[in-house]
């Protein structure tokens, strides 16, 4: 059976063909355009943040250079007050916390048994003054006697040994109200120095004696004021230019709980030797504690003036970081806002400064942060921090 060939129309064909050329012209189109993204190079990577910093300016300025320690207030005197006779306590005249000055009275003690005992030694000086003077007016009358030989010589001579031991009777008697007067003062307890008075130890109406340890209360005397503290042995020469110098060198004491100064003194004295156990010699500075900053007992930081750093470069501890070895370095802000390392040489540092070398006055260290930082990094400092200074 033979299959006969169906002719195709003309304009069939010709539509075929369009479309045939119209699907090649688009798959050339997407070749192209692969080939045109293959043959892109990679976008570049996007540049780090800066990193955000703090700053501290370097400034010139005069230092002290300060020696520090911890020492103890000490009043200059501390007096136990208590009683020197037994007595009953019949009056306190001051109150605790009083300030008091010398010989102001503190305390009475019952004065009665005293004063009869002294009105009973005035009375025996007086019957032995009346003795004494029958016995020098018969001494008068036997003097003569003897010169016209009345009466033997045995007699004048007792006569003189009886005034004799009459006089020294109302010696004795002189001396023993004396005794009296000195134990009726014991009845008024004054204070022996200028100071504040602590807390009582006894009520009124109480038995005292003389040796109770505790006594009746302290005064202590808390202006001025004294502040002992130690030094390595090694400070000695230093310590002895300090006291022997014209002025006075300077010493704060810091408070330990708010870190801040509390009082302004001068060094006093330094021990007579150094101490063999920790090889520290002690120090005395004095205080004039007028309005008792300080106060028996405290401890306290001191810091002492050892010296003056003129036209010193300052800057804030907090912008010195140690790399291999401890050497020191810091971060400094260059015009870029990129960072640099700087070495530096520390000259001296204390809680609050730093004094060092290899920077110039203006620079801009970075104080907070570097621990994210490298050479070159780029920072940024926060608006409210931009006035930060040492």
């Amino acid at each position: 059976m033979q299959l006969s060939t169906i002719p195709i129309p003309i304009r069939s064909r010709r539509a075929a063909l369009a479309f045939s050329a119209l699907a090649l012209i688009r798959l050339g189109t997407l070749g192209l355009a692969k080939r045109s993204q293959s043959s892109r190079s990679p976008a570049p990577a996007a540049l780090p943040p800066p990193v955000p910093v703090l700053l501290s300016r370097v400034e010139v300025r005069d230092v002290p250079r300060q020696a520090e320690s911890v020492g103890t207030v000490r009043s200059l005197r501390d007096v136990v007050v208590r009683a020197q006779i037994d007595g009953h306590l019949t009056g306190l005249h001051v109150v605790e916390g009083q300030q008091v000055t010398k010989g102001e009275l503190l305390a009475s003690l019952d004065d009665r048994p005293i004063q009869a005992a002294l009105k009973q030694a005035r009375a025996t000086l007086e019957m032995t003054q009346a003795q004494l003077r029958i016995a020098e007016l018969d001494l008068k009358r036997y003097q003569t006697l003897i010169g016209d030989d009345a009466i033997p010589r045995q007699t004048l001579e007792r006569q003189l040994a009886l005034v004799e031991q009459l006089r020294a009777t109302a010696q004795g008697n002189r001396a023993a109200i004396a005794a009296e007067e000195v134990r009726l003062s014991y009845t008024r307890i004054r204070s022996p120095i200028s100071g504040r008075v602590g807390l009582r130890n006894v009520d009124e109406g109480n038995l005292v004696r003389m040796n109770d340890t505790e006594g009746l209360f302290s005064v202590t005397q808390i202006t001025p004021i004294t502040v002992e503290f130690a030094m390595p042995q090694s400070a000695l020469p230093v310590l002895q230019s300090l006291i022997h110098a014209d002025k006075p060198a300077a010493v704060q004491a810091i408070s330990r709980q708010a870190g801040a100064p509390v009082a302004h003194g001068r060094l006093l004295v330094i021990d007579s030797r150094v101490g063999a156990g920790n090889g520290a010699v002690r120090v005395k500075a004095e205080f004039d504690n007028g309005a008792g900053e300080l106060w028996p007992g405290q401890f306290v930081t001191v810091h002492l003036q050892t010296g003056i750093l003129r036209d010193a470069l300052v800057a804030t501890p907090a912008v010195l970081r140690y790399g291999e070895q401890d050497k020191p370095y810091v971060f400094r802000l260059k015009q870029d806002s990129t960072v640099e390392i700087v070495p530096v040489n520390v000259l001296y540092q204390d809680r609050q400064q730093v004094v060092i070398e290899g920077v110039t006055a203006g620079d801009q260290l970075v104080s907070d942060g570097q621990s994210r930082l490298r050479p070159g990094a780029r920072v940024t400092v926060p608006i409210a921090t931009t006035k930060a200074r040492v």
